[in-house]
């Protein structure tokens, strides 16, 4: 029996909305939105970042099948740097949320801070994904989209290894960006080496 709770209020449709890549240094931010059935049974589902890469992915096929909707949404860089990170998670989420193809009756948004969308009353929660089914699955379709996506740009842009760090500021990721330089597909807002302040 998941530890997760099936629902906040039982007597609402609703959808759980989570984000990944908020802390990349390139790669698009990408949230997800994800109804499900209140006695619905998705064996192991949790926290994306408590999942290994194989049984996120192994997870992904079994949410998108037994959701009553399910939506994933990416703001690219680009506009990151023109609106700031936590606008653009914020933007995702909003986009996902108009993707889905039954509207909810209430939002469940994992993090403590949240820009209303119009007509649907929502609810923070704090460390949501590790809470509530829906959130849990909307912090694993978010995860293994994006990092699907990165996998895919490693095709055009070896040099950064993306296939592996997906983006993310590790020792490799810098390293390379220190030696042949950003591409289009980094965050110039961000701070891209440690010991240089952000491009702009």
């Amino acid at each position: 029996m998941s530890r997760l709770a099936p629902y906040h209020d039982k007597r609402l449709l609703e959808a759980g909305c989570d984000e990944a890549g908020r802390g990349c240094l390139a790669g698009p931010v990408v949230a997800a939105a994800v109804i499900l059935p209140p006695r619905v049974r998705i064996p192991g589902l949790d926290d994306s970042k408590k999942l290994t890469h194989a049984k996120r992915e192994a997870l992904r096929p079994l949410i998108e099948e037994r959701a009553i909707a399910w939506a994933v949404a990416f703001v690219e860089p680009r506009e990151i740097d023109a609106i700031n990170i936590l606008r653009a998670s914020f933007r995702a989420m909003h986009l996902a949320i108009d993707a889905l193809k039954q509207r909810p009756d209430h939002l469940l948004i994992d993090g403590n801070r949240f820009v209303p969308y119009a007509g649907i009353a929502h609810t923070c929660f704090i460390k949501g994904d590790g809470r509530y089914r829906s959130i849990a699955a909307a912090s694993i379709l978010a995860k293994t989209h994006r990092d699907a996506h990165m996998a895919r740009l490693h095709n055009d842009y070896p040099d950064y290894n993306w296939a592996i760090n997906k983006g993310y500021p590790t020792l490799d990721h810098r390293a390379a960006i220190e030696r042949i330089g950003p591409c289009e597909q980094h965050r110039r807002s961000f701070r891209l080496l440690r010991e240089e302040p952000a491009l702009f």
